[in-house]
């Protein structure tokens, strides 16, 4: 079995939370160690690691990234721990590319820097990183994930993955209690969520922006059946393929809820829990990928660049530090059936492909 494999099968059978990824960033650790990497460990205080391979030769300092967390899913009734969004392969592609590279003497000027990070899912982790200082001498950063079988197939290669901003929004909202025989001396906190949602889903933006909000979670419940409840919590999923209408887009939805449920006689606390950017790519970056992929899988292999309405905490990197380039490009697996679902599969041999490209990129910048 190859090194990335090993790598893969271990991490794999290791899924940890955000900002629980204990064994999982120890083996890591372990690993580079036992390569002669440097290694620093609990950046920030968590589980995140910075590792360096340093030519001893003036030049640029290039970091590759890698998350990984695991996704939590409640299964047949039981709550776990899985990988079923690839962090186990990023991982595993980051580290084998690194072992390999500085096996090889294919670093002659310059440092190369790794950044294996927690918690993307929560979209806490790049944040941590970069408050711990992973990001402080970096000219350039290269990140990647895995691709669906609809977008990209074994044997292609993205050079740059456009994804959206999210943000996660929950409203807390108030009414008064009352006995549902008298629901005149109360305040329906029910009724003012229905109509927060409803108010929500009439929010319009120009036409030509790509963008979308919906309700995922709606939760009420005054304990017994013949009760008005007096609160009701409701989660709102809020989507931009730019960051800048995001803003908007948070301001109006909060906007909507406040005087949906104030009509009512209701309040409404409103609450962001989770946010990640837009894609901030640079072109020379996705330049130096394309390149990559191309030395690895011919011309044929190098698709256009990908938009999709997901999301990646990568992009705070370059959002928190614009001096830094970023580049972040999408590898082809047959990933099936798709991201984050309980039974995702993908080509294991796809993972030395990946291998290979970072291998590529690293040596047109720093060999």
């Amino acid at each position: 079995m190859s090194r990335v494999l090993d790598h893969y099968h271990f991490l794999h059978e290791i899924p940890e939370l955000g900002f629980q990824e204990v064994k999982t960033s120890a083996y890591i650790a372990g690993q580079l160690e036992q390569a002669g990497i440097k290694v620093t460990r609990g950046i920030n205080q968590t589980t995140g690691i910075v590792a360096e391979i340093d030519s001893g030769v003036p030049g640029p300092v290039l970091a590759l990234r890698a998350d990984m967390d695991a996704l939590g899913h409640v299964i047949d009734g039981v709550a776990c721990a899985r990988h079923t969004c690839g962090h186990d392969g990023h991982s595993s592609v980051v580290l084998t590319a690194a072992q390999e590279l500085l096996q090889e003497g294919a670093i002659k000027k310059g440092r190369l820097k790794l950044l294996f990070q927690p918690a993307e899912e929560l979209g806490a982790g790049a944040l941590a990183m970069i408050e711990g200082g992973a990001l402080d001498d970096v000219e350039m950063i290269l990140g990647f994930h895995l691709r669906p079988l609809e977008e990209c197939q074994v044997g292609q290669a993205t050079p740059a993955v456009i994804y959206s901003a999210c943000s996660t929004l929950e409203a807390t909202i108030k009414g008064v209690p009352a006995h549902a025989a008298r629901p005149h001396l109360g305040v329906n906190a029910l009724d003012a969520a229905v109509q927060a949602v409803q108010a929500v889903n009439s929010i319009h933006l120009a036409p030509g922006l790509t963008w979308s909000v919906k309700a995922t979670r709606f939760l009420c419940d005054a304990g017994v059946t013949n009760s008005v409840p007096d609160e009701a919590r409701v989660v709102w999923d809020l989507r931009s393929q730019e960051n800048a209408p995001m803003e908007l887009l948070k301001e109006k939805v909060s906007q909507a809820i406040q005087h949906s449920v104030a009509a009512l006689g209701a309040t409404a606390e409103v609450v962001v829990l989770k946010e990640m950017p837009a894609a901030e790519i640079d072109a020379d970056a996705t330049a130096l990928l394309s390149a990559a992929i191309v030395d690895v899988l011919g011309e044929q292999g190098l698709l256009a660049a990908k938009t999709t309405p997901g999301s990646e905490d990568f992009f705070y990197y370059p959002v928190k530090n614009p001096q830094v380039k970023a580049g972040f490009w999408g590898l082809g697996t047959n990933l099936v059936p798709g991201l984050h679902h309980p039974q995702m599969r993908f080509e294991l041999s796809s993972l030395e492909i990946g291998v290979k490209i970072f291998k590529a990129a690293v040596v047109r910048m720093l060999g």
